[in-house]
């Protein structure tokens, strides 16, 4: 595609206003790689690491070091990092399973979770939390932030784990700051001390110079074809936190007789390590391409979120549309601009666990990895497109010429 002299003219623009914010990201990410080189120096990581195991797994060097590293990054006390782990969604599955029991509340305080989660907590004769009679409700958010002064009448002697979504999934919200969370966890710890606090951390792991974790977070879990991945993780998920925790997780995950004992990997370990070395940078990334593309449709007059000039606290940005064609459109261009199948039209579709129809434009290296360039939203009113990753702010700046020349914007 050849870019008008206007498309040109809107990015150079939009660059010179965020040159202060890039120096920032800049910054954390310096901070965040010098804390994953310590943990691969720490823990003498060499080739040995990146074998391939078969059977049982038993002493798999490559599989227990790299929890050992991500429980050193999060300053937690224990980490389960598997490829066993299919998504995100089984590894926050795994995490609910492994600490409720029958007769306990679960609580959400930022509304309702992810869609992909909604069956698992409260599906019906589908093996959901509800069929084994733990009870859940939720707490809405305040003008997008958790409602601290709600807790102590939400929290009773039921209520056995919290949970914190930091992301915003498909609503028009900023995401958490670690921040808000600190101001929660200390807020929840004065009404309920020893109840488990949650945070579903997808999107949003190399945000800040600290994690949830370090705010007194008990349990949090992610996807690796997300931000830590690196955008190397070929699959897996991670689940990580306070060690008595983690041990019920790991008993889900495998059985309660062996926990992380075995879980052997065919294929090596490389990507998962080369991937978490990647990751600060590849997370520097994507959040300057998603402030360029925010600031470049903001100047169009559409409305961003985060607003620019404000914090990321994940990599998503959010755009509302005026028009369903323009949000299809938007995520044509984002297909168009990929390097992988660049080729594919995505159409709307019935997409299992989602409530409306989906459009999805993903041209990945490895398939729906949210850290590479994707876009995705639900067809409905109003028409907001999510935009997430970009390995490269190089891609994500060429990506968003194709969507303003798609969108017919370069005269506006």
């Amino acid at each position: 595609m050849k870019f008008s002299e206007n498309t040109k003219k809107l990015i150079e623009e939009a660059q010179k206003k965020l040159i202060n914010q890039f120096k920032e990201i800049d910054d954390i990410a310096t901070f965040n790689q010098l804390k994953v080189l310590n943990a691969f120096q720490d823990n003498s990581v060499g080739l040995r690491h990146f074998s391939q195991t078969n059977g049982y797994g038993y002493d798999d060097i490559g599989r227990d070091t790299l929890c050992k590293m991500f429980a050193q990054i999060f300053k937690c006390e224990s980490a389960i990092v598997s490829p066993l782990i299919v998504s995100g969604t089984h590894a926050l599955t795994l995490a609910l399973y492994g600490v409720l029991r029958p007769g306990d509340e679960m609580l959400a305080i930022t509304g309702s979770p992810y869609d992909t989660l909604k069956e698992v907590i409260v599906g019906e004769n589908n093996g959901s939390l509800k069929d084994f009679k733990v009870s859940y409700r939720q707490q809405e958010l305040k003008n997008g932030k958790i409602d601290i002064d709600s807790l102590s009448k939400n929290i009773n002697e039921k209520t056995k784990l919290i949970f914190i979504g930091r992301s915003r999934g498909y609503e028009w919200r900023d995401a958490l700051s670690v921040d808000d969370i600190r101001v929660a966890v200390e807020s929840i710890r004065k009404i309920k001390k020893d109840v488990c606090i949650m945070v579903d951390n997808c999107y949003g792991e190399f945000m800040d110079y600290i994690e949830p974790t370090e705010v007194g977070v008990d349990l949090m879990a992610g996807s690796l074809i997300k931000n830590p991945g690196g955008g190397l993780a070929p699959t897996g998920g991670y689940v990580l936190g306070k060690s008595k925790y983690i041990d019920l997780v790991a008993g889900r995950l495998t059985s309660p007789s062996i926990g992380m004992e075995v879980g052997s990997y065919a294929y090596g370990y490389k990507d998962f390590y080369q991937g978490l070395f990647m990751a600060p940078h590849i997370v520097a990334n994507a959040v300057k391409g998603s402030m360029l593309l925010g600031q470049v449709f903001y100047d169009l007059g559409f409305e961003t979120m985060p607003l620019p000039g404000s914090k990321c606290c994940d990599i998503i940005r959010s755009i509302k549309f005026d028009t369903k064609e323009q949000l299809i459109d938007f995520c044509r261009a984002i297909q168009e601009a990929s390097p992988i199948d660049s080729n594919v039209v995505p159409f709307p579709w019935d997409m299992p666990g989602y409530e409306d129809q989906v459009i999805m434009a993903a041209g990945t290296f490895v398939a729906g990895a949210s850290i590479e360039l994707s876009a995705d939203a639900p067809i409905k009113a109003p028409y907001i497109a999510y935009m997430q990753g970009g390995l490269t702010y190089e891609h994500v700046k060429i990506a968003c010429m194709y969507c303003v020349e798609k969108l017919g914007l370069a005269n506006n």
